[in-house]
């Protein structure tokens, strides 16, 4: 009868623990995003958001996702790298170049006339950190690397029409290489995280800003500047890199079952969707400037050529000073135009 009781002991016991360890699994895990841009722009909106969903779906609930716009966490854009890497929040997303020379590998994708459009040069851009770069990410799991559309001049007044008009202009710059462009082809150039620059507009700090035309929508540019200025030419004057990064002991952390969501949803195919989130208000910020009435200006295939011949010292200074940390600045340079020219060609 003793040892009856004992079996049946046991075997409850088994049972109880089998159950406890079930739930254990089961258990759901909670993501805090953080970000800088508000809910309605393109990335949260058309990129973050749907991500979110198909984690969430594909984890059948166990994973939770809360998005934390607006730097509502605290802090300011330039910290939110570190806020990933130390494990303040799980994952982030935010300007590569808001830590200048932080990741000089990954400035090969600043370079001017790169970008063609953001779907197929972020498909690239991630392709190229994962042969090139991943070193500069140690701590963090990229989820996705990419780049945004061709960059545009946004300007008070007249506008840019040949490379003399950028003469006097202060102009917002997103990164230390960018910066460089602007100063290069002669303007003054002033650096600054995105969200800043309505006030900078609005208050004469600065006489315009380069961005992509998606940003222009949250950042009501249209308002706030006259003209528009393009590029006859398949790539554009700049582009700016991005990560949206999961800490690595977050990572770390979760079971293989939902690993397994986390890596299905990263890599060149997220990369190319947020890319493409890019493009797609790409097309309605520029349609929204047009009824705006402002000027759209579109500089000729032949003053683009004298821009790109006056861009060329960056990029030969940009190779040099990779050259003098120890990398291979040409075959950095190369391999990231390489990439881009086998994606747009897909």
């Amino acid at each position: 009868m003793t040892t009856t009781l004992l079996n049946a002991g046991a075997r409850v016991l088994a049972i109880f623990c089998g159950l406890v360890a079930g739930t254990a699994a089961a258990q759901d895990v909670t993501l805090r995003v953080h970000q800088f841009l508000p809910l309605q722009a393109a990335i949260p909106a058309r990129a973050i958001a749907p991500w979110i969903e198909a984690v969430e779906t594909q984890s059948n609930g166990r994973i939770k996702v809360e998005h934390y716009p607006s730097m509502q966490l605290g802090g300011a854009p330039p910290a939110l790298y570190d806020q990933a890497k130390d494990g303040v929040v799980d994952i982030i997303w935010t300007v590569l170049g808001y830590t200048p020379g932080r990741f000089p590998r990954t400035e090969a994708f600043e370079l001017p006339f790169l970008v063609t459009n953001a779907e197929a040069t972020s498909r690239a851009f991630h392709e190229f950190v994962e042969a090139h770069a991943m070193e500069e990410f140690a701590g963090v799991k990229p989820v996705a690397l990419h780049v945004h559309g061709p960059g545009v001049l946004h300007v008070k007044g007249d506008g840019v029409k040949t490379l003399e008009d950028m003469k006097g202009l202060k102009l917002r710059g997103p990164t230390r290489i960018v910066t460089r462009l602007l100063d290069k082809l002669g303007a003054t150039a002033i650096g600054m995280p995105v969200p800043a620059v309505p006030e900078a507009v609005s208050k004469g700090v600065i006489d315009g800003a380069v961005i992509p035309w998606e940003v222009t929508l949250p950042l009501k540019m249209t308002e706030l500047v006259n003209t528009h200025t393009k590029f006859d030419d398949p790539r554009g004057l700049y582009t700016a890199t991005f990560v949206f990064a999961m800490n690595q002991g977050s990572y770390d952390a979760l079971p293989d079952d939902l690993k397994a969501v986390i890596d299905a949803n990263s890599g060149p195919d997220t990369a190319a969707m947020f890319g493409r989130a890019m493009d797609e208000v790409d097309a309605i910020g520029e349609k929204k400037a047009e009824e705006s009435g402002n000027t759209i200006i579109t500089i000729s295939a032949e003053e683009t050529a004298r821009w790109k011949e006056a861009a060329q010292p960056i990029v030969a200074e940009w190779i040099a000073e990779m050259n003098d940390k120890g990398l291979d600045g040409q075959a950095l340079a190369g391999a990231a135009r390489a990439l881009v020219d086998s994606n747009t060609a897909k």
